[in-house]
Order: structure tokens, then C-alpha cells, then sequence
């Protein structure tokens, strides 16, 4: 039988060839554009991209599905697979969709950052370091991360400690810039690690930890945390070495070592069951329990908590009249409250750490981290 012809209007397909010569030229100029960006975008956007480019490139996922272990391979995969049969037409349009989003976005960011905050410390890329007023402000500073503690920014934070303990300022302030105060230690610092290197991370991170807690055990002033949002993880630990805590009615404080396969830090293990009565800690540090702002108030680990309305507000006022009382009388006495117990916390922490060294080369934390990465990869 012979075969119909399938005619089509001659208009369509000039108009469907010009469709796709506008959608190729997006695209390339998208490249172009995504060349000219300054910061890291985040994991989350770079895997989009990637999972869009390959799709627009090379059609459907057609790749073998990498090991478990090798984290940052199996979290492109699973992104690009996951576009299933997206066209490449689509995919080019979305990944062209996307680049604008973030240079559109970067733009407006610079345009904060044109004029630069009064007594601004320079040499940090993951805080926002201020002194002024007799305060030295160390917000953290990685919105889109939900302001996750990576490397670098633990080694930013010992810095801006030391700095704060040195200068004139009277009192130190952390806090945490957009939504989160902080959601913990970032897993990426775990990725794409090899299992002939895993020793050697487990004990450089134990290091860096032990090194971190110790600047707080160590501060010189008084220390307050402005718990703006959700805190996780290390963020809440070392809430306890710090002098005054006040948070906003929409922060949360979740220590979910329990379901990552891990054990306290920042001197819980002790601090919490003295702050709180060691049912409550155990709740919280052995089984997860998040605690509303009203709750962790209510068992002392919060100093006061203020409508989210007001909050900066209320908190800031109040830390300005701080910061005129003498500053070498509130030395003196943080250091005298302080020094009963600063040998006890320092062996304290460095027991925390030999543990978590421990726990990091463990099946069992190994295989809770991949399960997080295999979640995270299917948002």
C-alpha cells in the first residue's frame, strides 16, 4: 500500500524553524551569560544546569547510573535523568529561563553591596563582619545555602572571633542573614570524597571542629546569638558557649544527629542536659526532637524570644545599651564565669570529636549521608 503524504502548511514550517533557530540562539547566548557570573550559584541551581544542558545537547538521559559513593555523579545523574522525556527544544528554553533567573538575581545583589555597610570587614567571602556601635555583628552569610557551614566558612568564623576578641568593640554578636539563622554543617563538605581518602577527611574535619568549638570556649567577651530563623546541627551545639541567646517567635532549633548517623558537638553532650535537665536533652540530642523558639526558651537554652515582627528591632535596641556598659568590667566577669568550667569543656569537646572521627567512618553514618544526598537529588 503506498504510504499518504503528510503535507503540511508551508507558513508552519517556516515558523517552526524560526522557533528553533531563536530557541538554539538563547541558549548559546545563556552559555555566554552563565560565564559571566561571579558567584557560585549553589549546588542546587549548577545540577539544574547541568541535568538542562545535557538534556538540550544530547537528548534523554542515556548515561549508566554511577556508583552510590560517588556522590557528586550520582547527583547529576539522577537530575538529569530526572527530566525523563523533556524535549531539547524545552530543555533549552528552561535552561536559557534559568540562567536569566540568576544573572537577573546576582544583579540585584551587587547593587545592595554598592554601597558598602559602615565599618565593614573586609577579607570574608561566606560573613558579613561588621563593628560598629562598640558591637562587632559576624552574620553569617550564605542565604541561598540557608547560611550551611562549609569549610570555609568555619575557618571565617575562627577568624572573625579572633578579631572580635582583639578589637575595641565591647561585645560580639553572631547572626544569620535571610531566612535561617544556619541549617548546621554543610553534607557537601562530605562529597565526592574517596574511600581511600575517607580516613584522611574524617580527621582533618575532627580537627577543624575541635578548632571551631574551642574559639567559642575561648571568646573573651560577651558572645550573644540573634537566632533569626530555623537553627540546625552545630548552629544550635554551640548556642551553650555562647553568654545570651534571643530569638525570633519563628526560630527553630532541630539536632538531627540521630537520623545522619552522627553524635553531639559544641559541648552539648554536657552543656544541654545542664541547661535544660538531661531528659530534655536526651530528647533532643539522642532522638531529634525540634524545638519551637517558645520551647527551647522554656527550657533555658533561649534566652527571650520576640515577635518575629520586631524582632530586629526590639533585639538591637537592647544590644546597643549593652555595648555602653564598661567593657573591661563585662571581660573580667565573663572570664570569672567562665574559667570554672573552660578545662572541663575543652576535654569535653575534644572527646565530642574523637567520637564524631569515629562516627564519620562508620557504615552506618556513611550510608545515612548517601541516603540524604539521594533525597536531596529528588527535590
Amino acid at each position: 500500500r503506498q504510504a499518504e503524504a503528510v503535507c503540511l502548511p508551508s507558513a508552519h514550517l517556516h515558523l517552526t524553524a524560526a522557533t528553533m533557530q531563536v530557541g538554539q540562539k538563547d541558549f548559546q547566548k545563556a552559555q555566554e551569560q552563565l560565564k559571566l557570573l561571579k558567584n557560585d550559584p549553589g549546588n542546587e541551581a549548577k545540577l539544574k544546569l547541568y541535568a538542562l544542558f545535557k538534556q538540550a545537547t544530547e537528548g534523554p538521559c542515556n548515561a549508566p547510573k554511577p556508583g552510590m559513593l560517588d556522590f557528586v555523579k550520582k547527583a547529576k545523574w539522577d537530575a538529569w535523568n530526572s527530566l525523563g522525556s523533556l524535549s531539547q527544544d524545552d530543555a533549552r528554553r528552561k535552561y536559557a529561563e534559568l540562567v536569566s533567573s540568576l544573572v537577573s538575581a546576582e544583579s540585584a545583589d551587587q547593587k545592595k553591596e554598592a554601597s558598602p555597610e559602615e565599618g565593614r570587614h573586609d577579607g570574608y567571602e561566606t560573613l558579613l563582619v561588621t563593628t560598629k556601635n562598640n558591637i562587632t555583628k559576624i552574620m553569617f552569610n550564605r542565604p541561598d545555602k540557608k547560611n550551611a557551614i562549609d569549610h570555609k566558612m568555619y575557618r571565617e568564623i575562627m577568624k572573625a572571633l579572633e578579631e572580635a576578641g582583639k578589637n575595641d568593640s565591647t561585645i560580639a554578636v553572631i547572626t544569620g542573614n535571610g531566612d535561617y539563622y544556619s541549617s548546621g554543617n554543610d553534607l557537601n563538605n562530605f562529597a565526592n570524597i574517596q574511600p581511600g581518602d575517607m580516613e584522611k577527611m574524617a580527621k582533618d574535619a575532627a580537627v577543624l571542629l575541635k578548632e571551631f568549638v574551642d574559639h567559642f570556649i575561648d571568646f573573651p567577651k560577651p558572645l550573644i546569638a540573634v537566632i533569626n530563623g530555623p537553627a540546625i546541627g552545630i548552629s544550635v551545639t554551640v548556642l551553650g558557649l555562647c553568654d545570651v541567646v534571643y530569638a525570633s517567635d519563628m526560630a527553630t532549633f532541630h539536632t538531627p544527629f540521630s537520623h545522619l548517623g552522627q553524635s553531639p558537638e559544641g559541648c552539648s553532650s554536657y552543656l544541654f542536659p545542664k541547661i535544660m535537665g538531661v531528659a530534655k536533652a536526651n530528647e533532643m540530642l539522642l532522638f531529634s526532637k525540634k524545638l519551637t523558639a517558645a520551647e527551647a526558651c522554656a527550657q533555658g537554652l533561649v534566652t527571650e524570644v520576640f515577635p518575629h515582627r520586631t524582632f530586629q528591632k526590639e533585639v538591637w535596641a537592647r544590644l546597643e545599651a549593652y555595648a555602653t556598659l564598661p567593657k573591661n568590667s563585662l571581660a573580667v566577669s565573663k572570664q570569672l564565669l567562665r574559667s570554672l568550667e573552660k578545662e572541663k569543656l575543652h576535654e569535653i569537646n575534644s572527646k565530642e570529636c574523637e567520637v564524631l572521627r569515629e562516627r564519620w567512618l562508620s557504615d552506618e553514618c556513611i550510608n545515612a549521608i548517601v541516603s540524604f544526598f539521594q533525597r536531596k537529588s529528588k527535590l
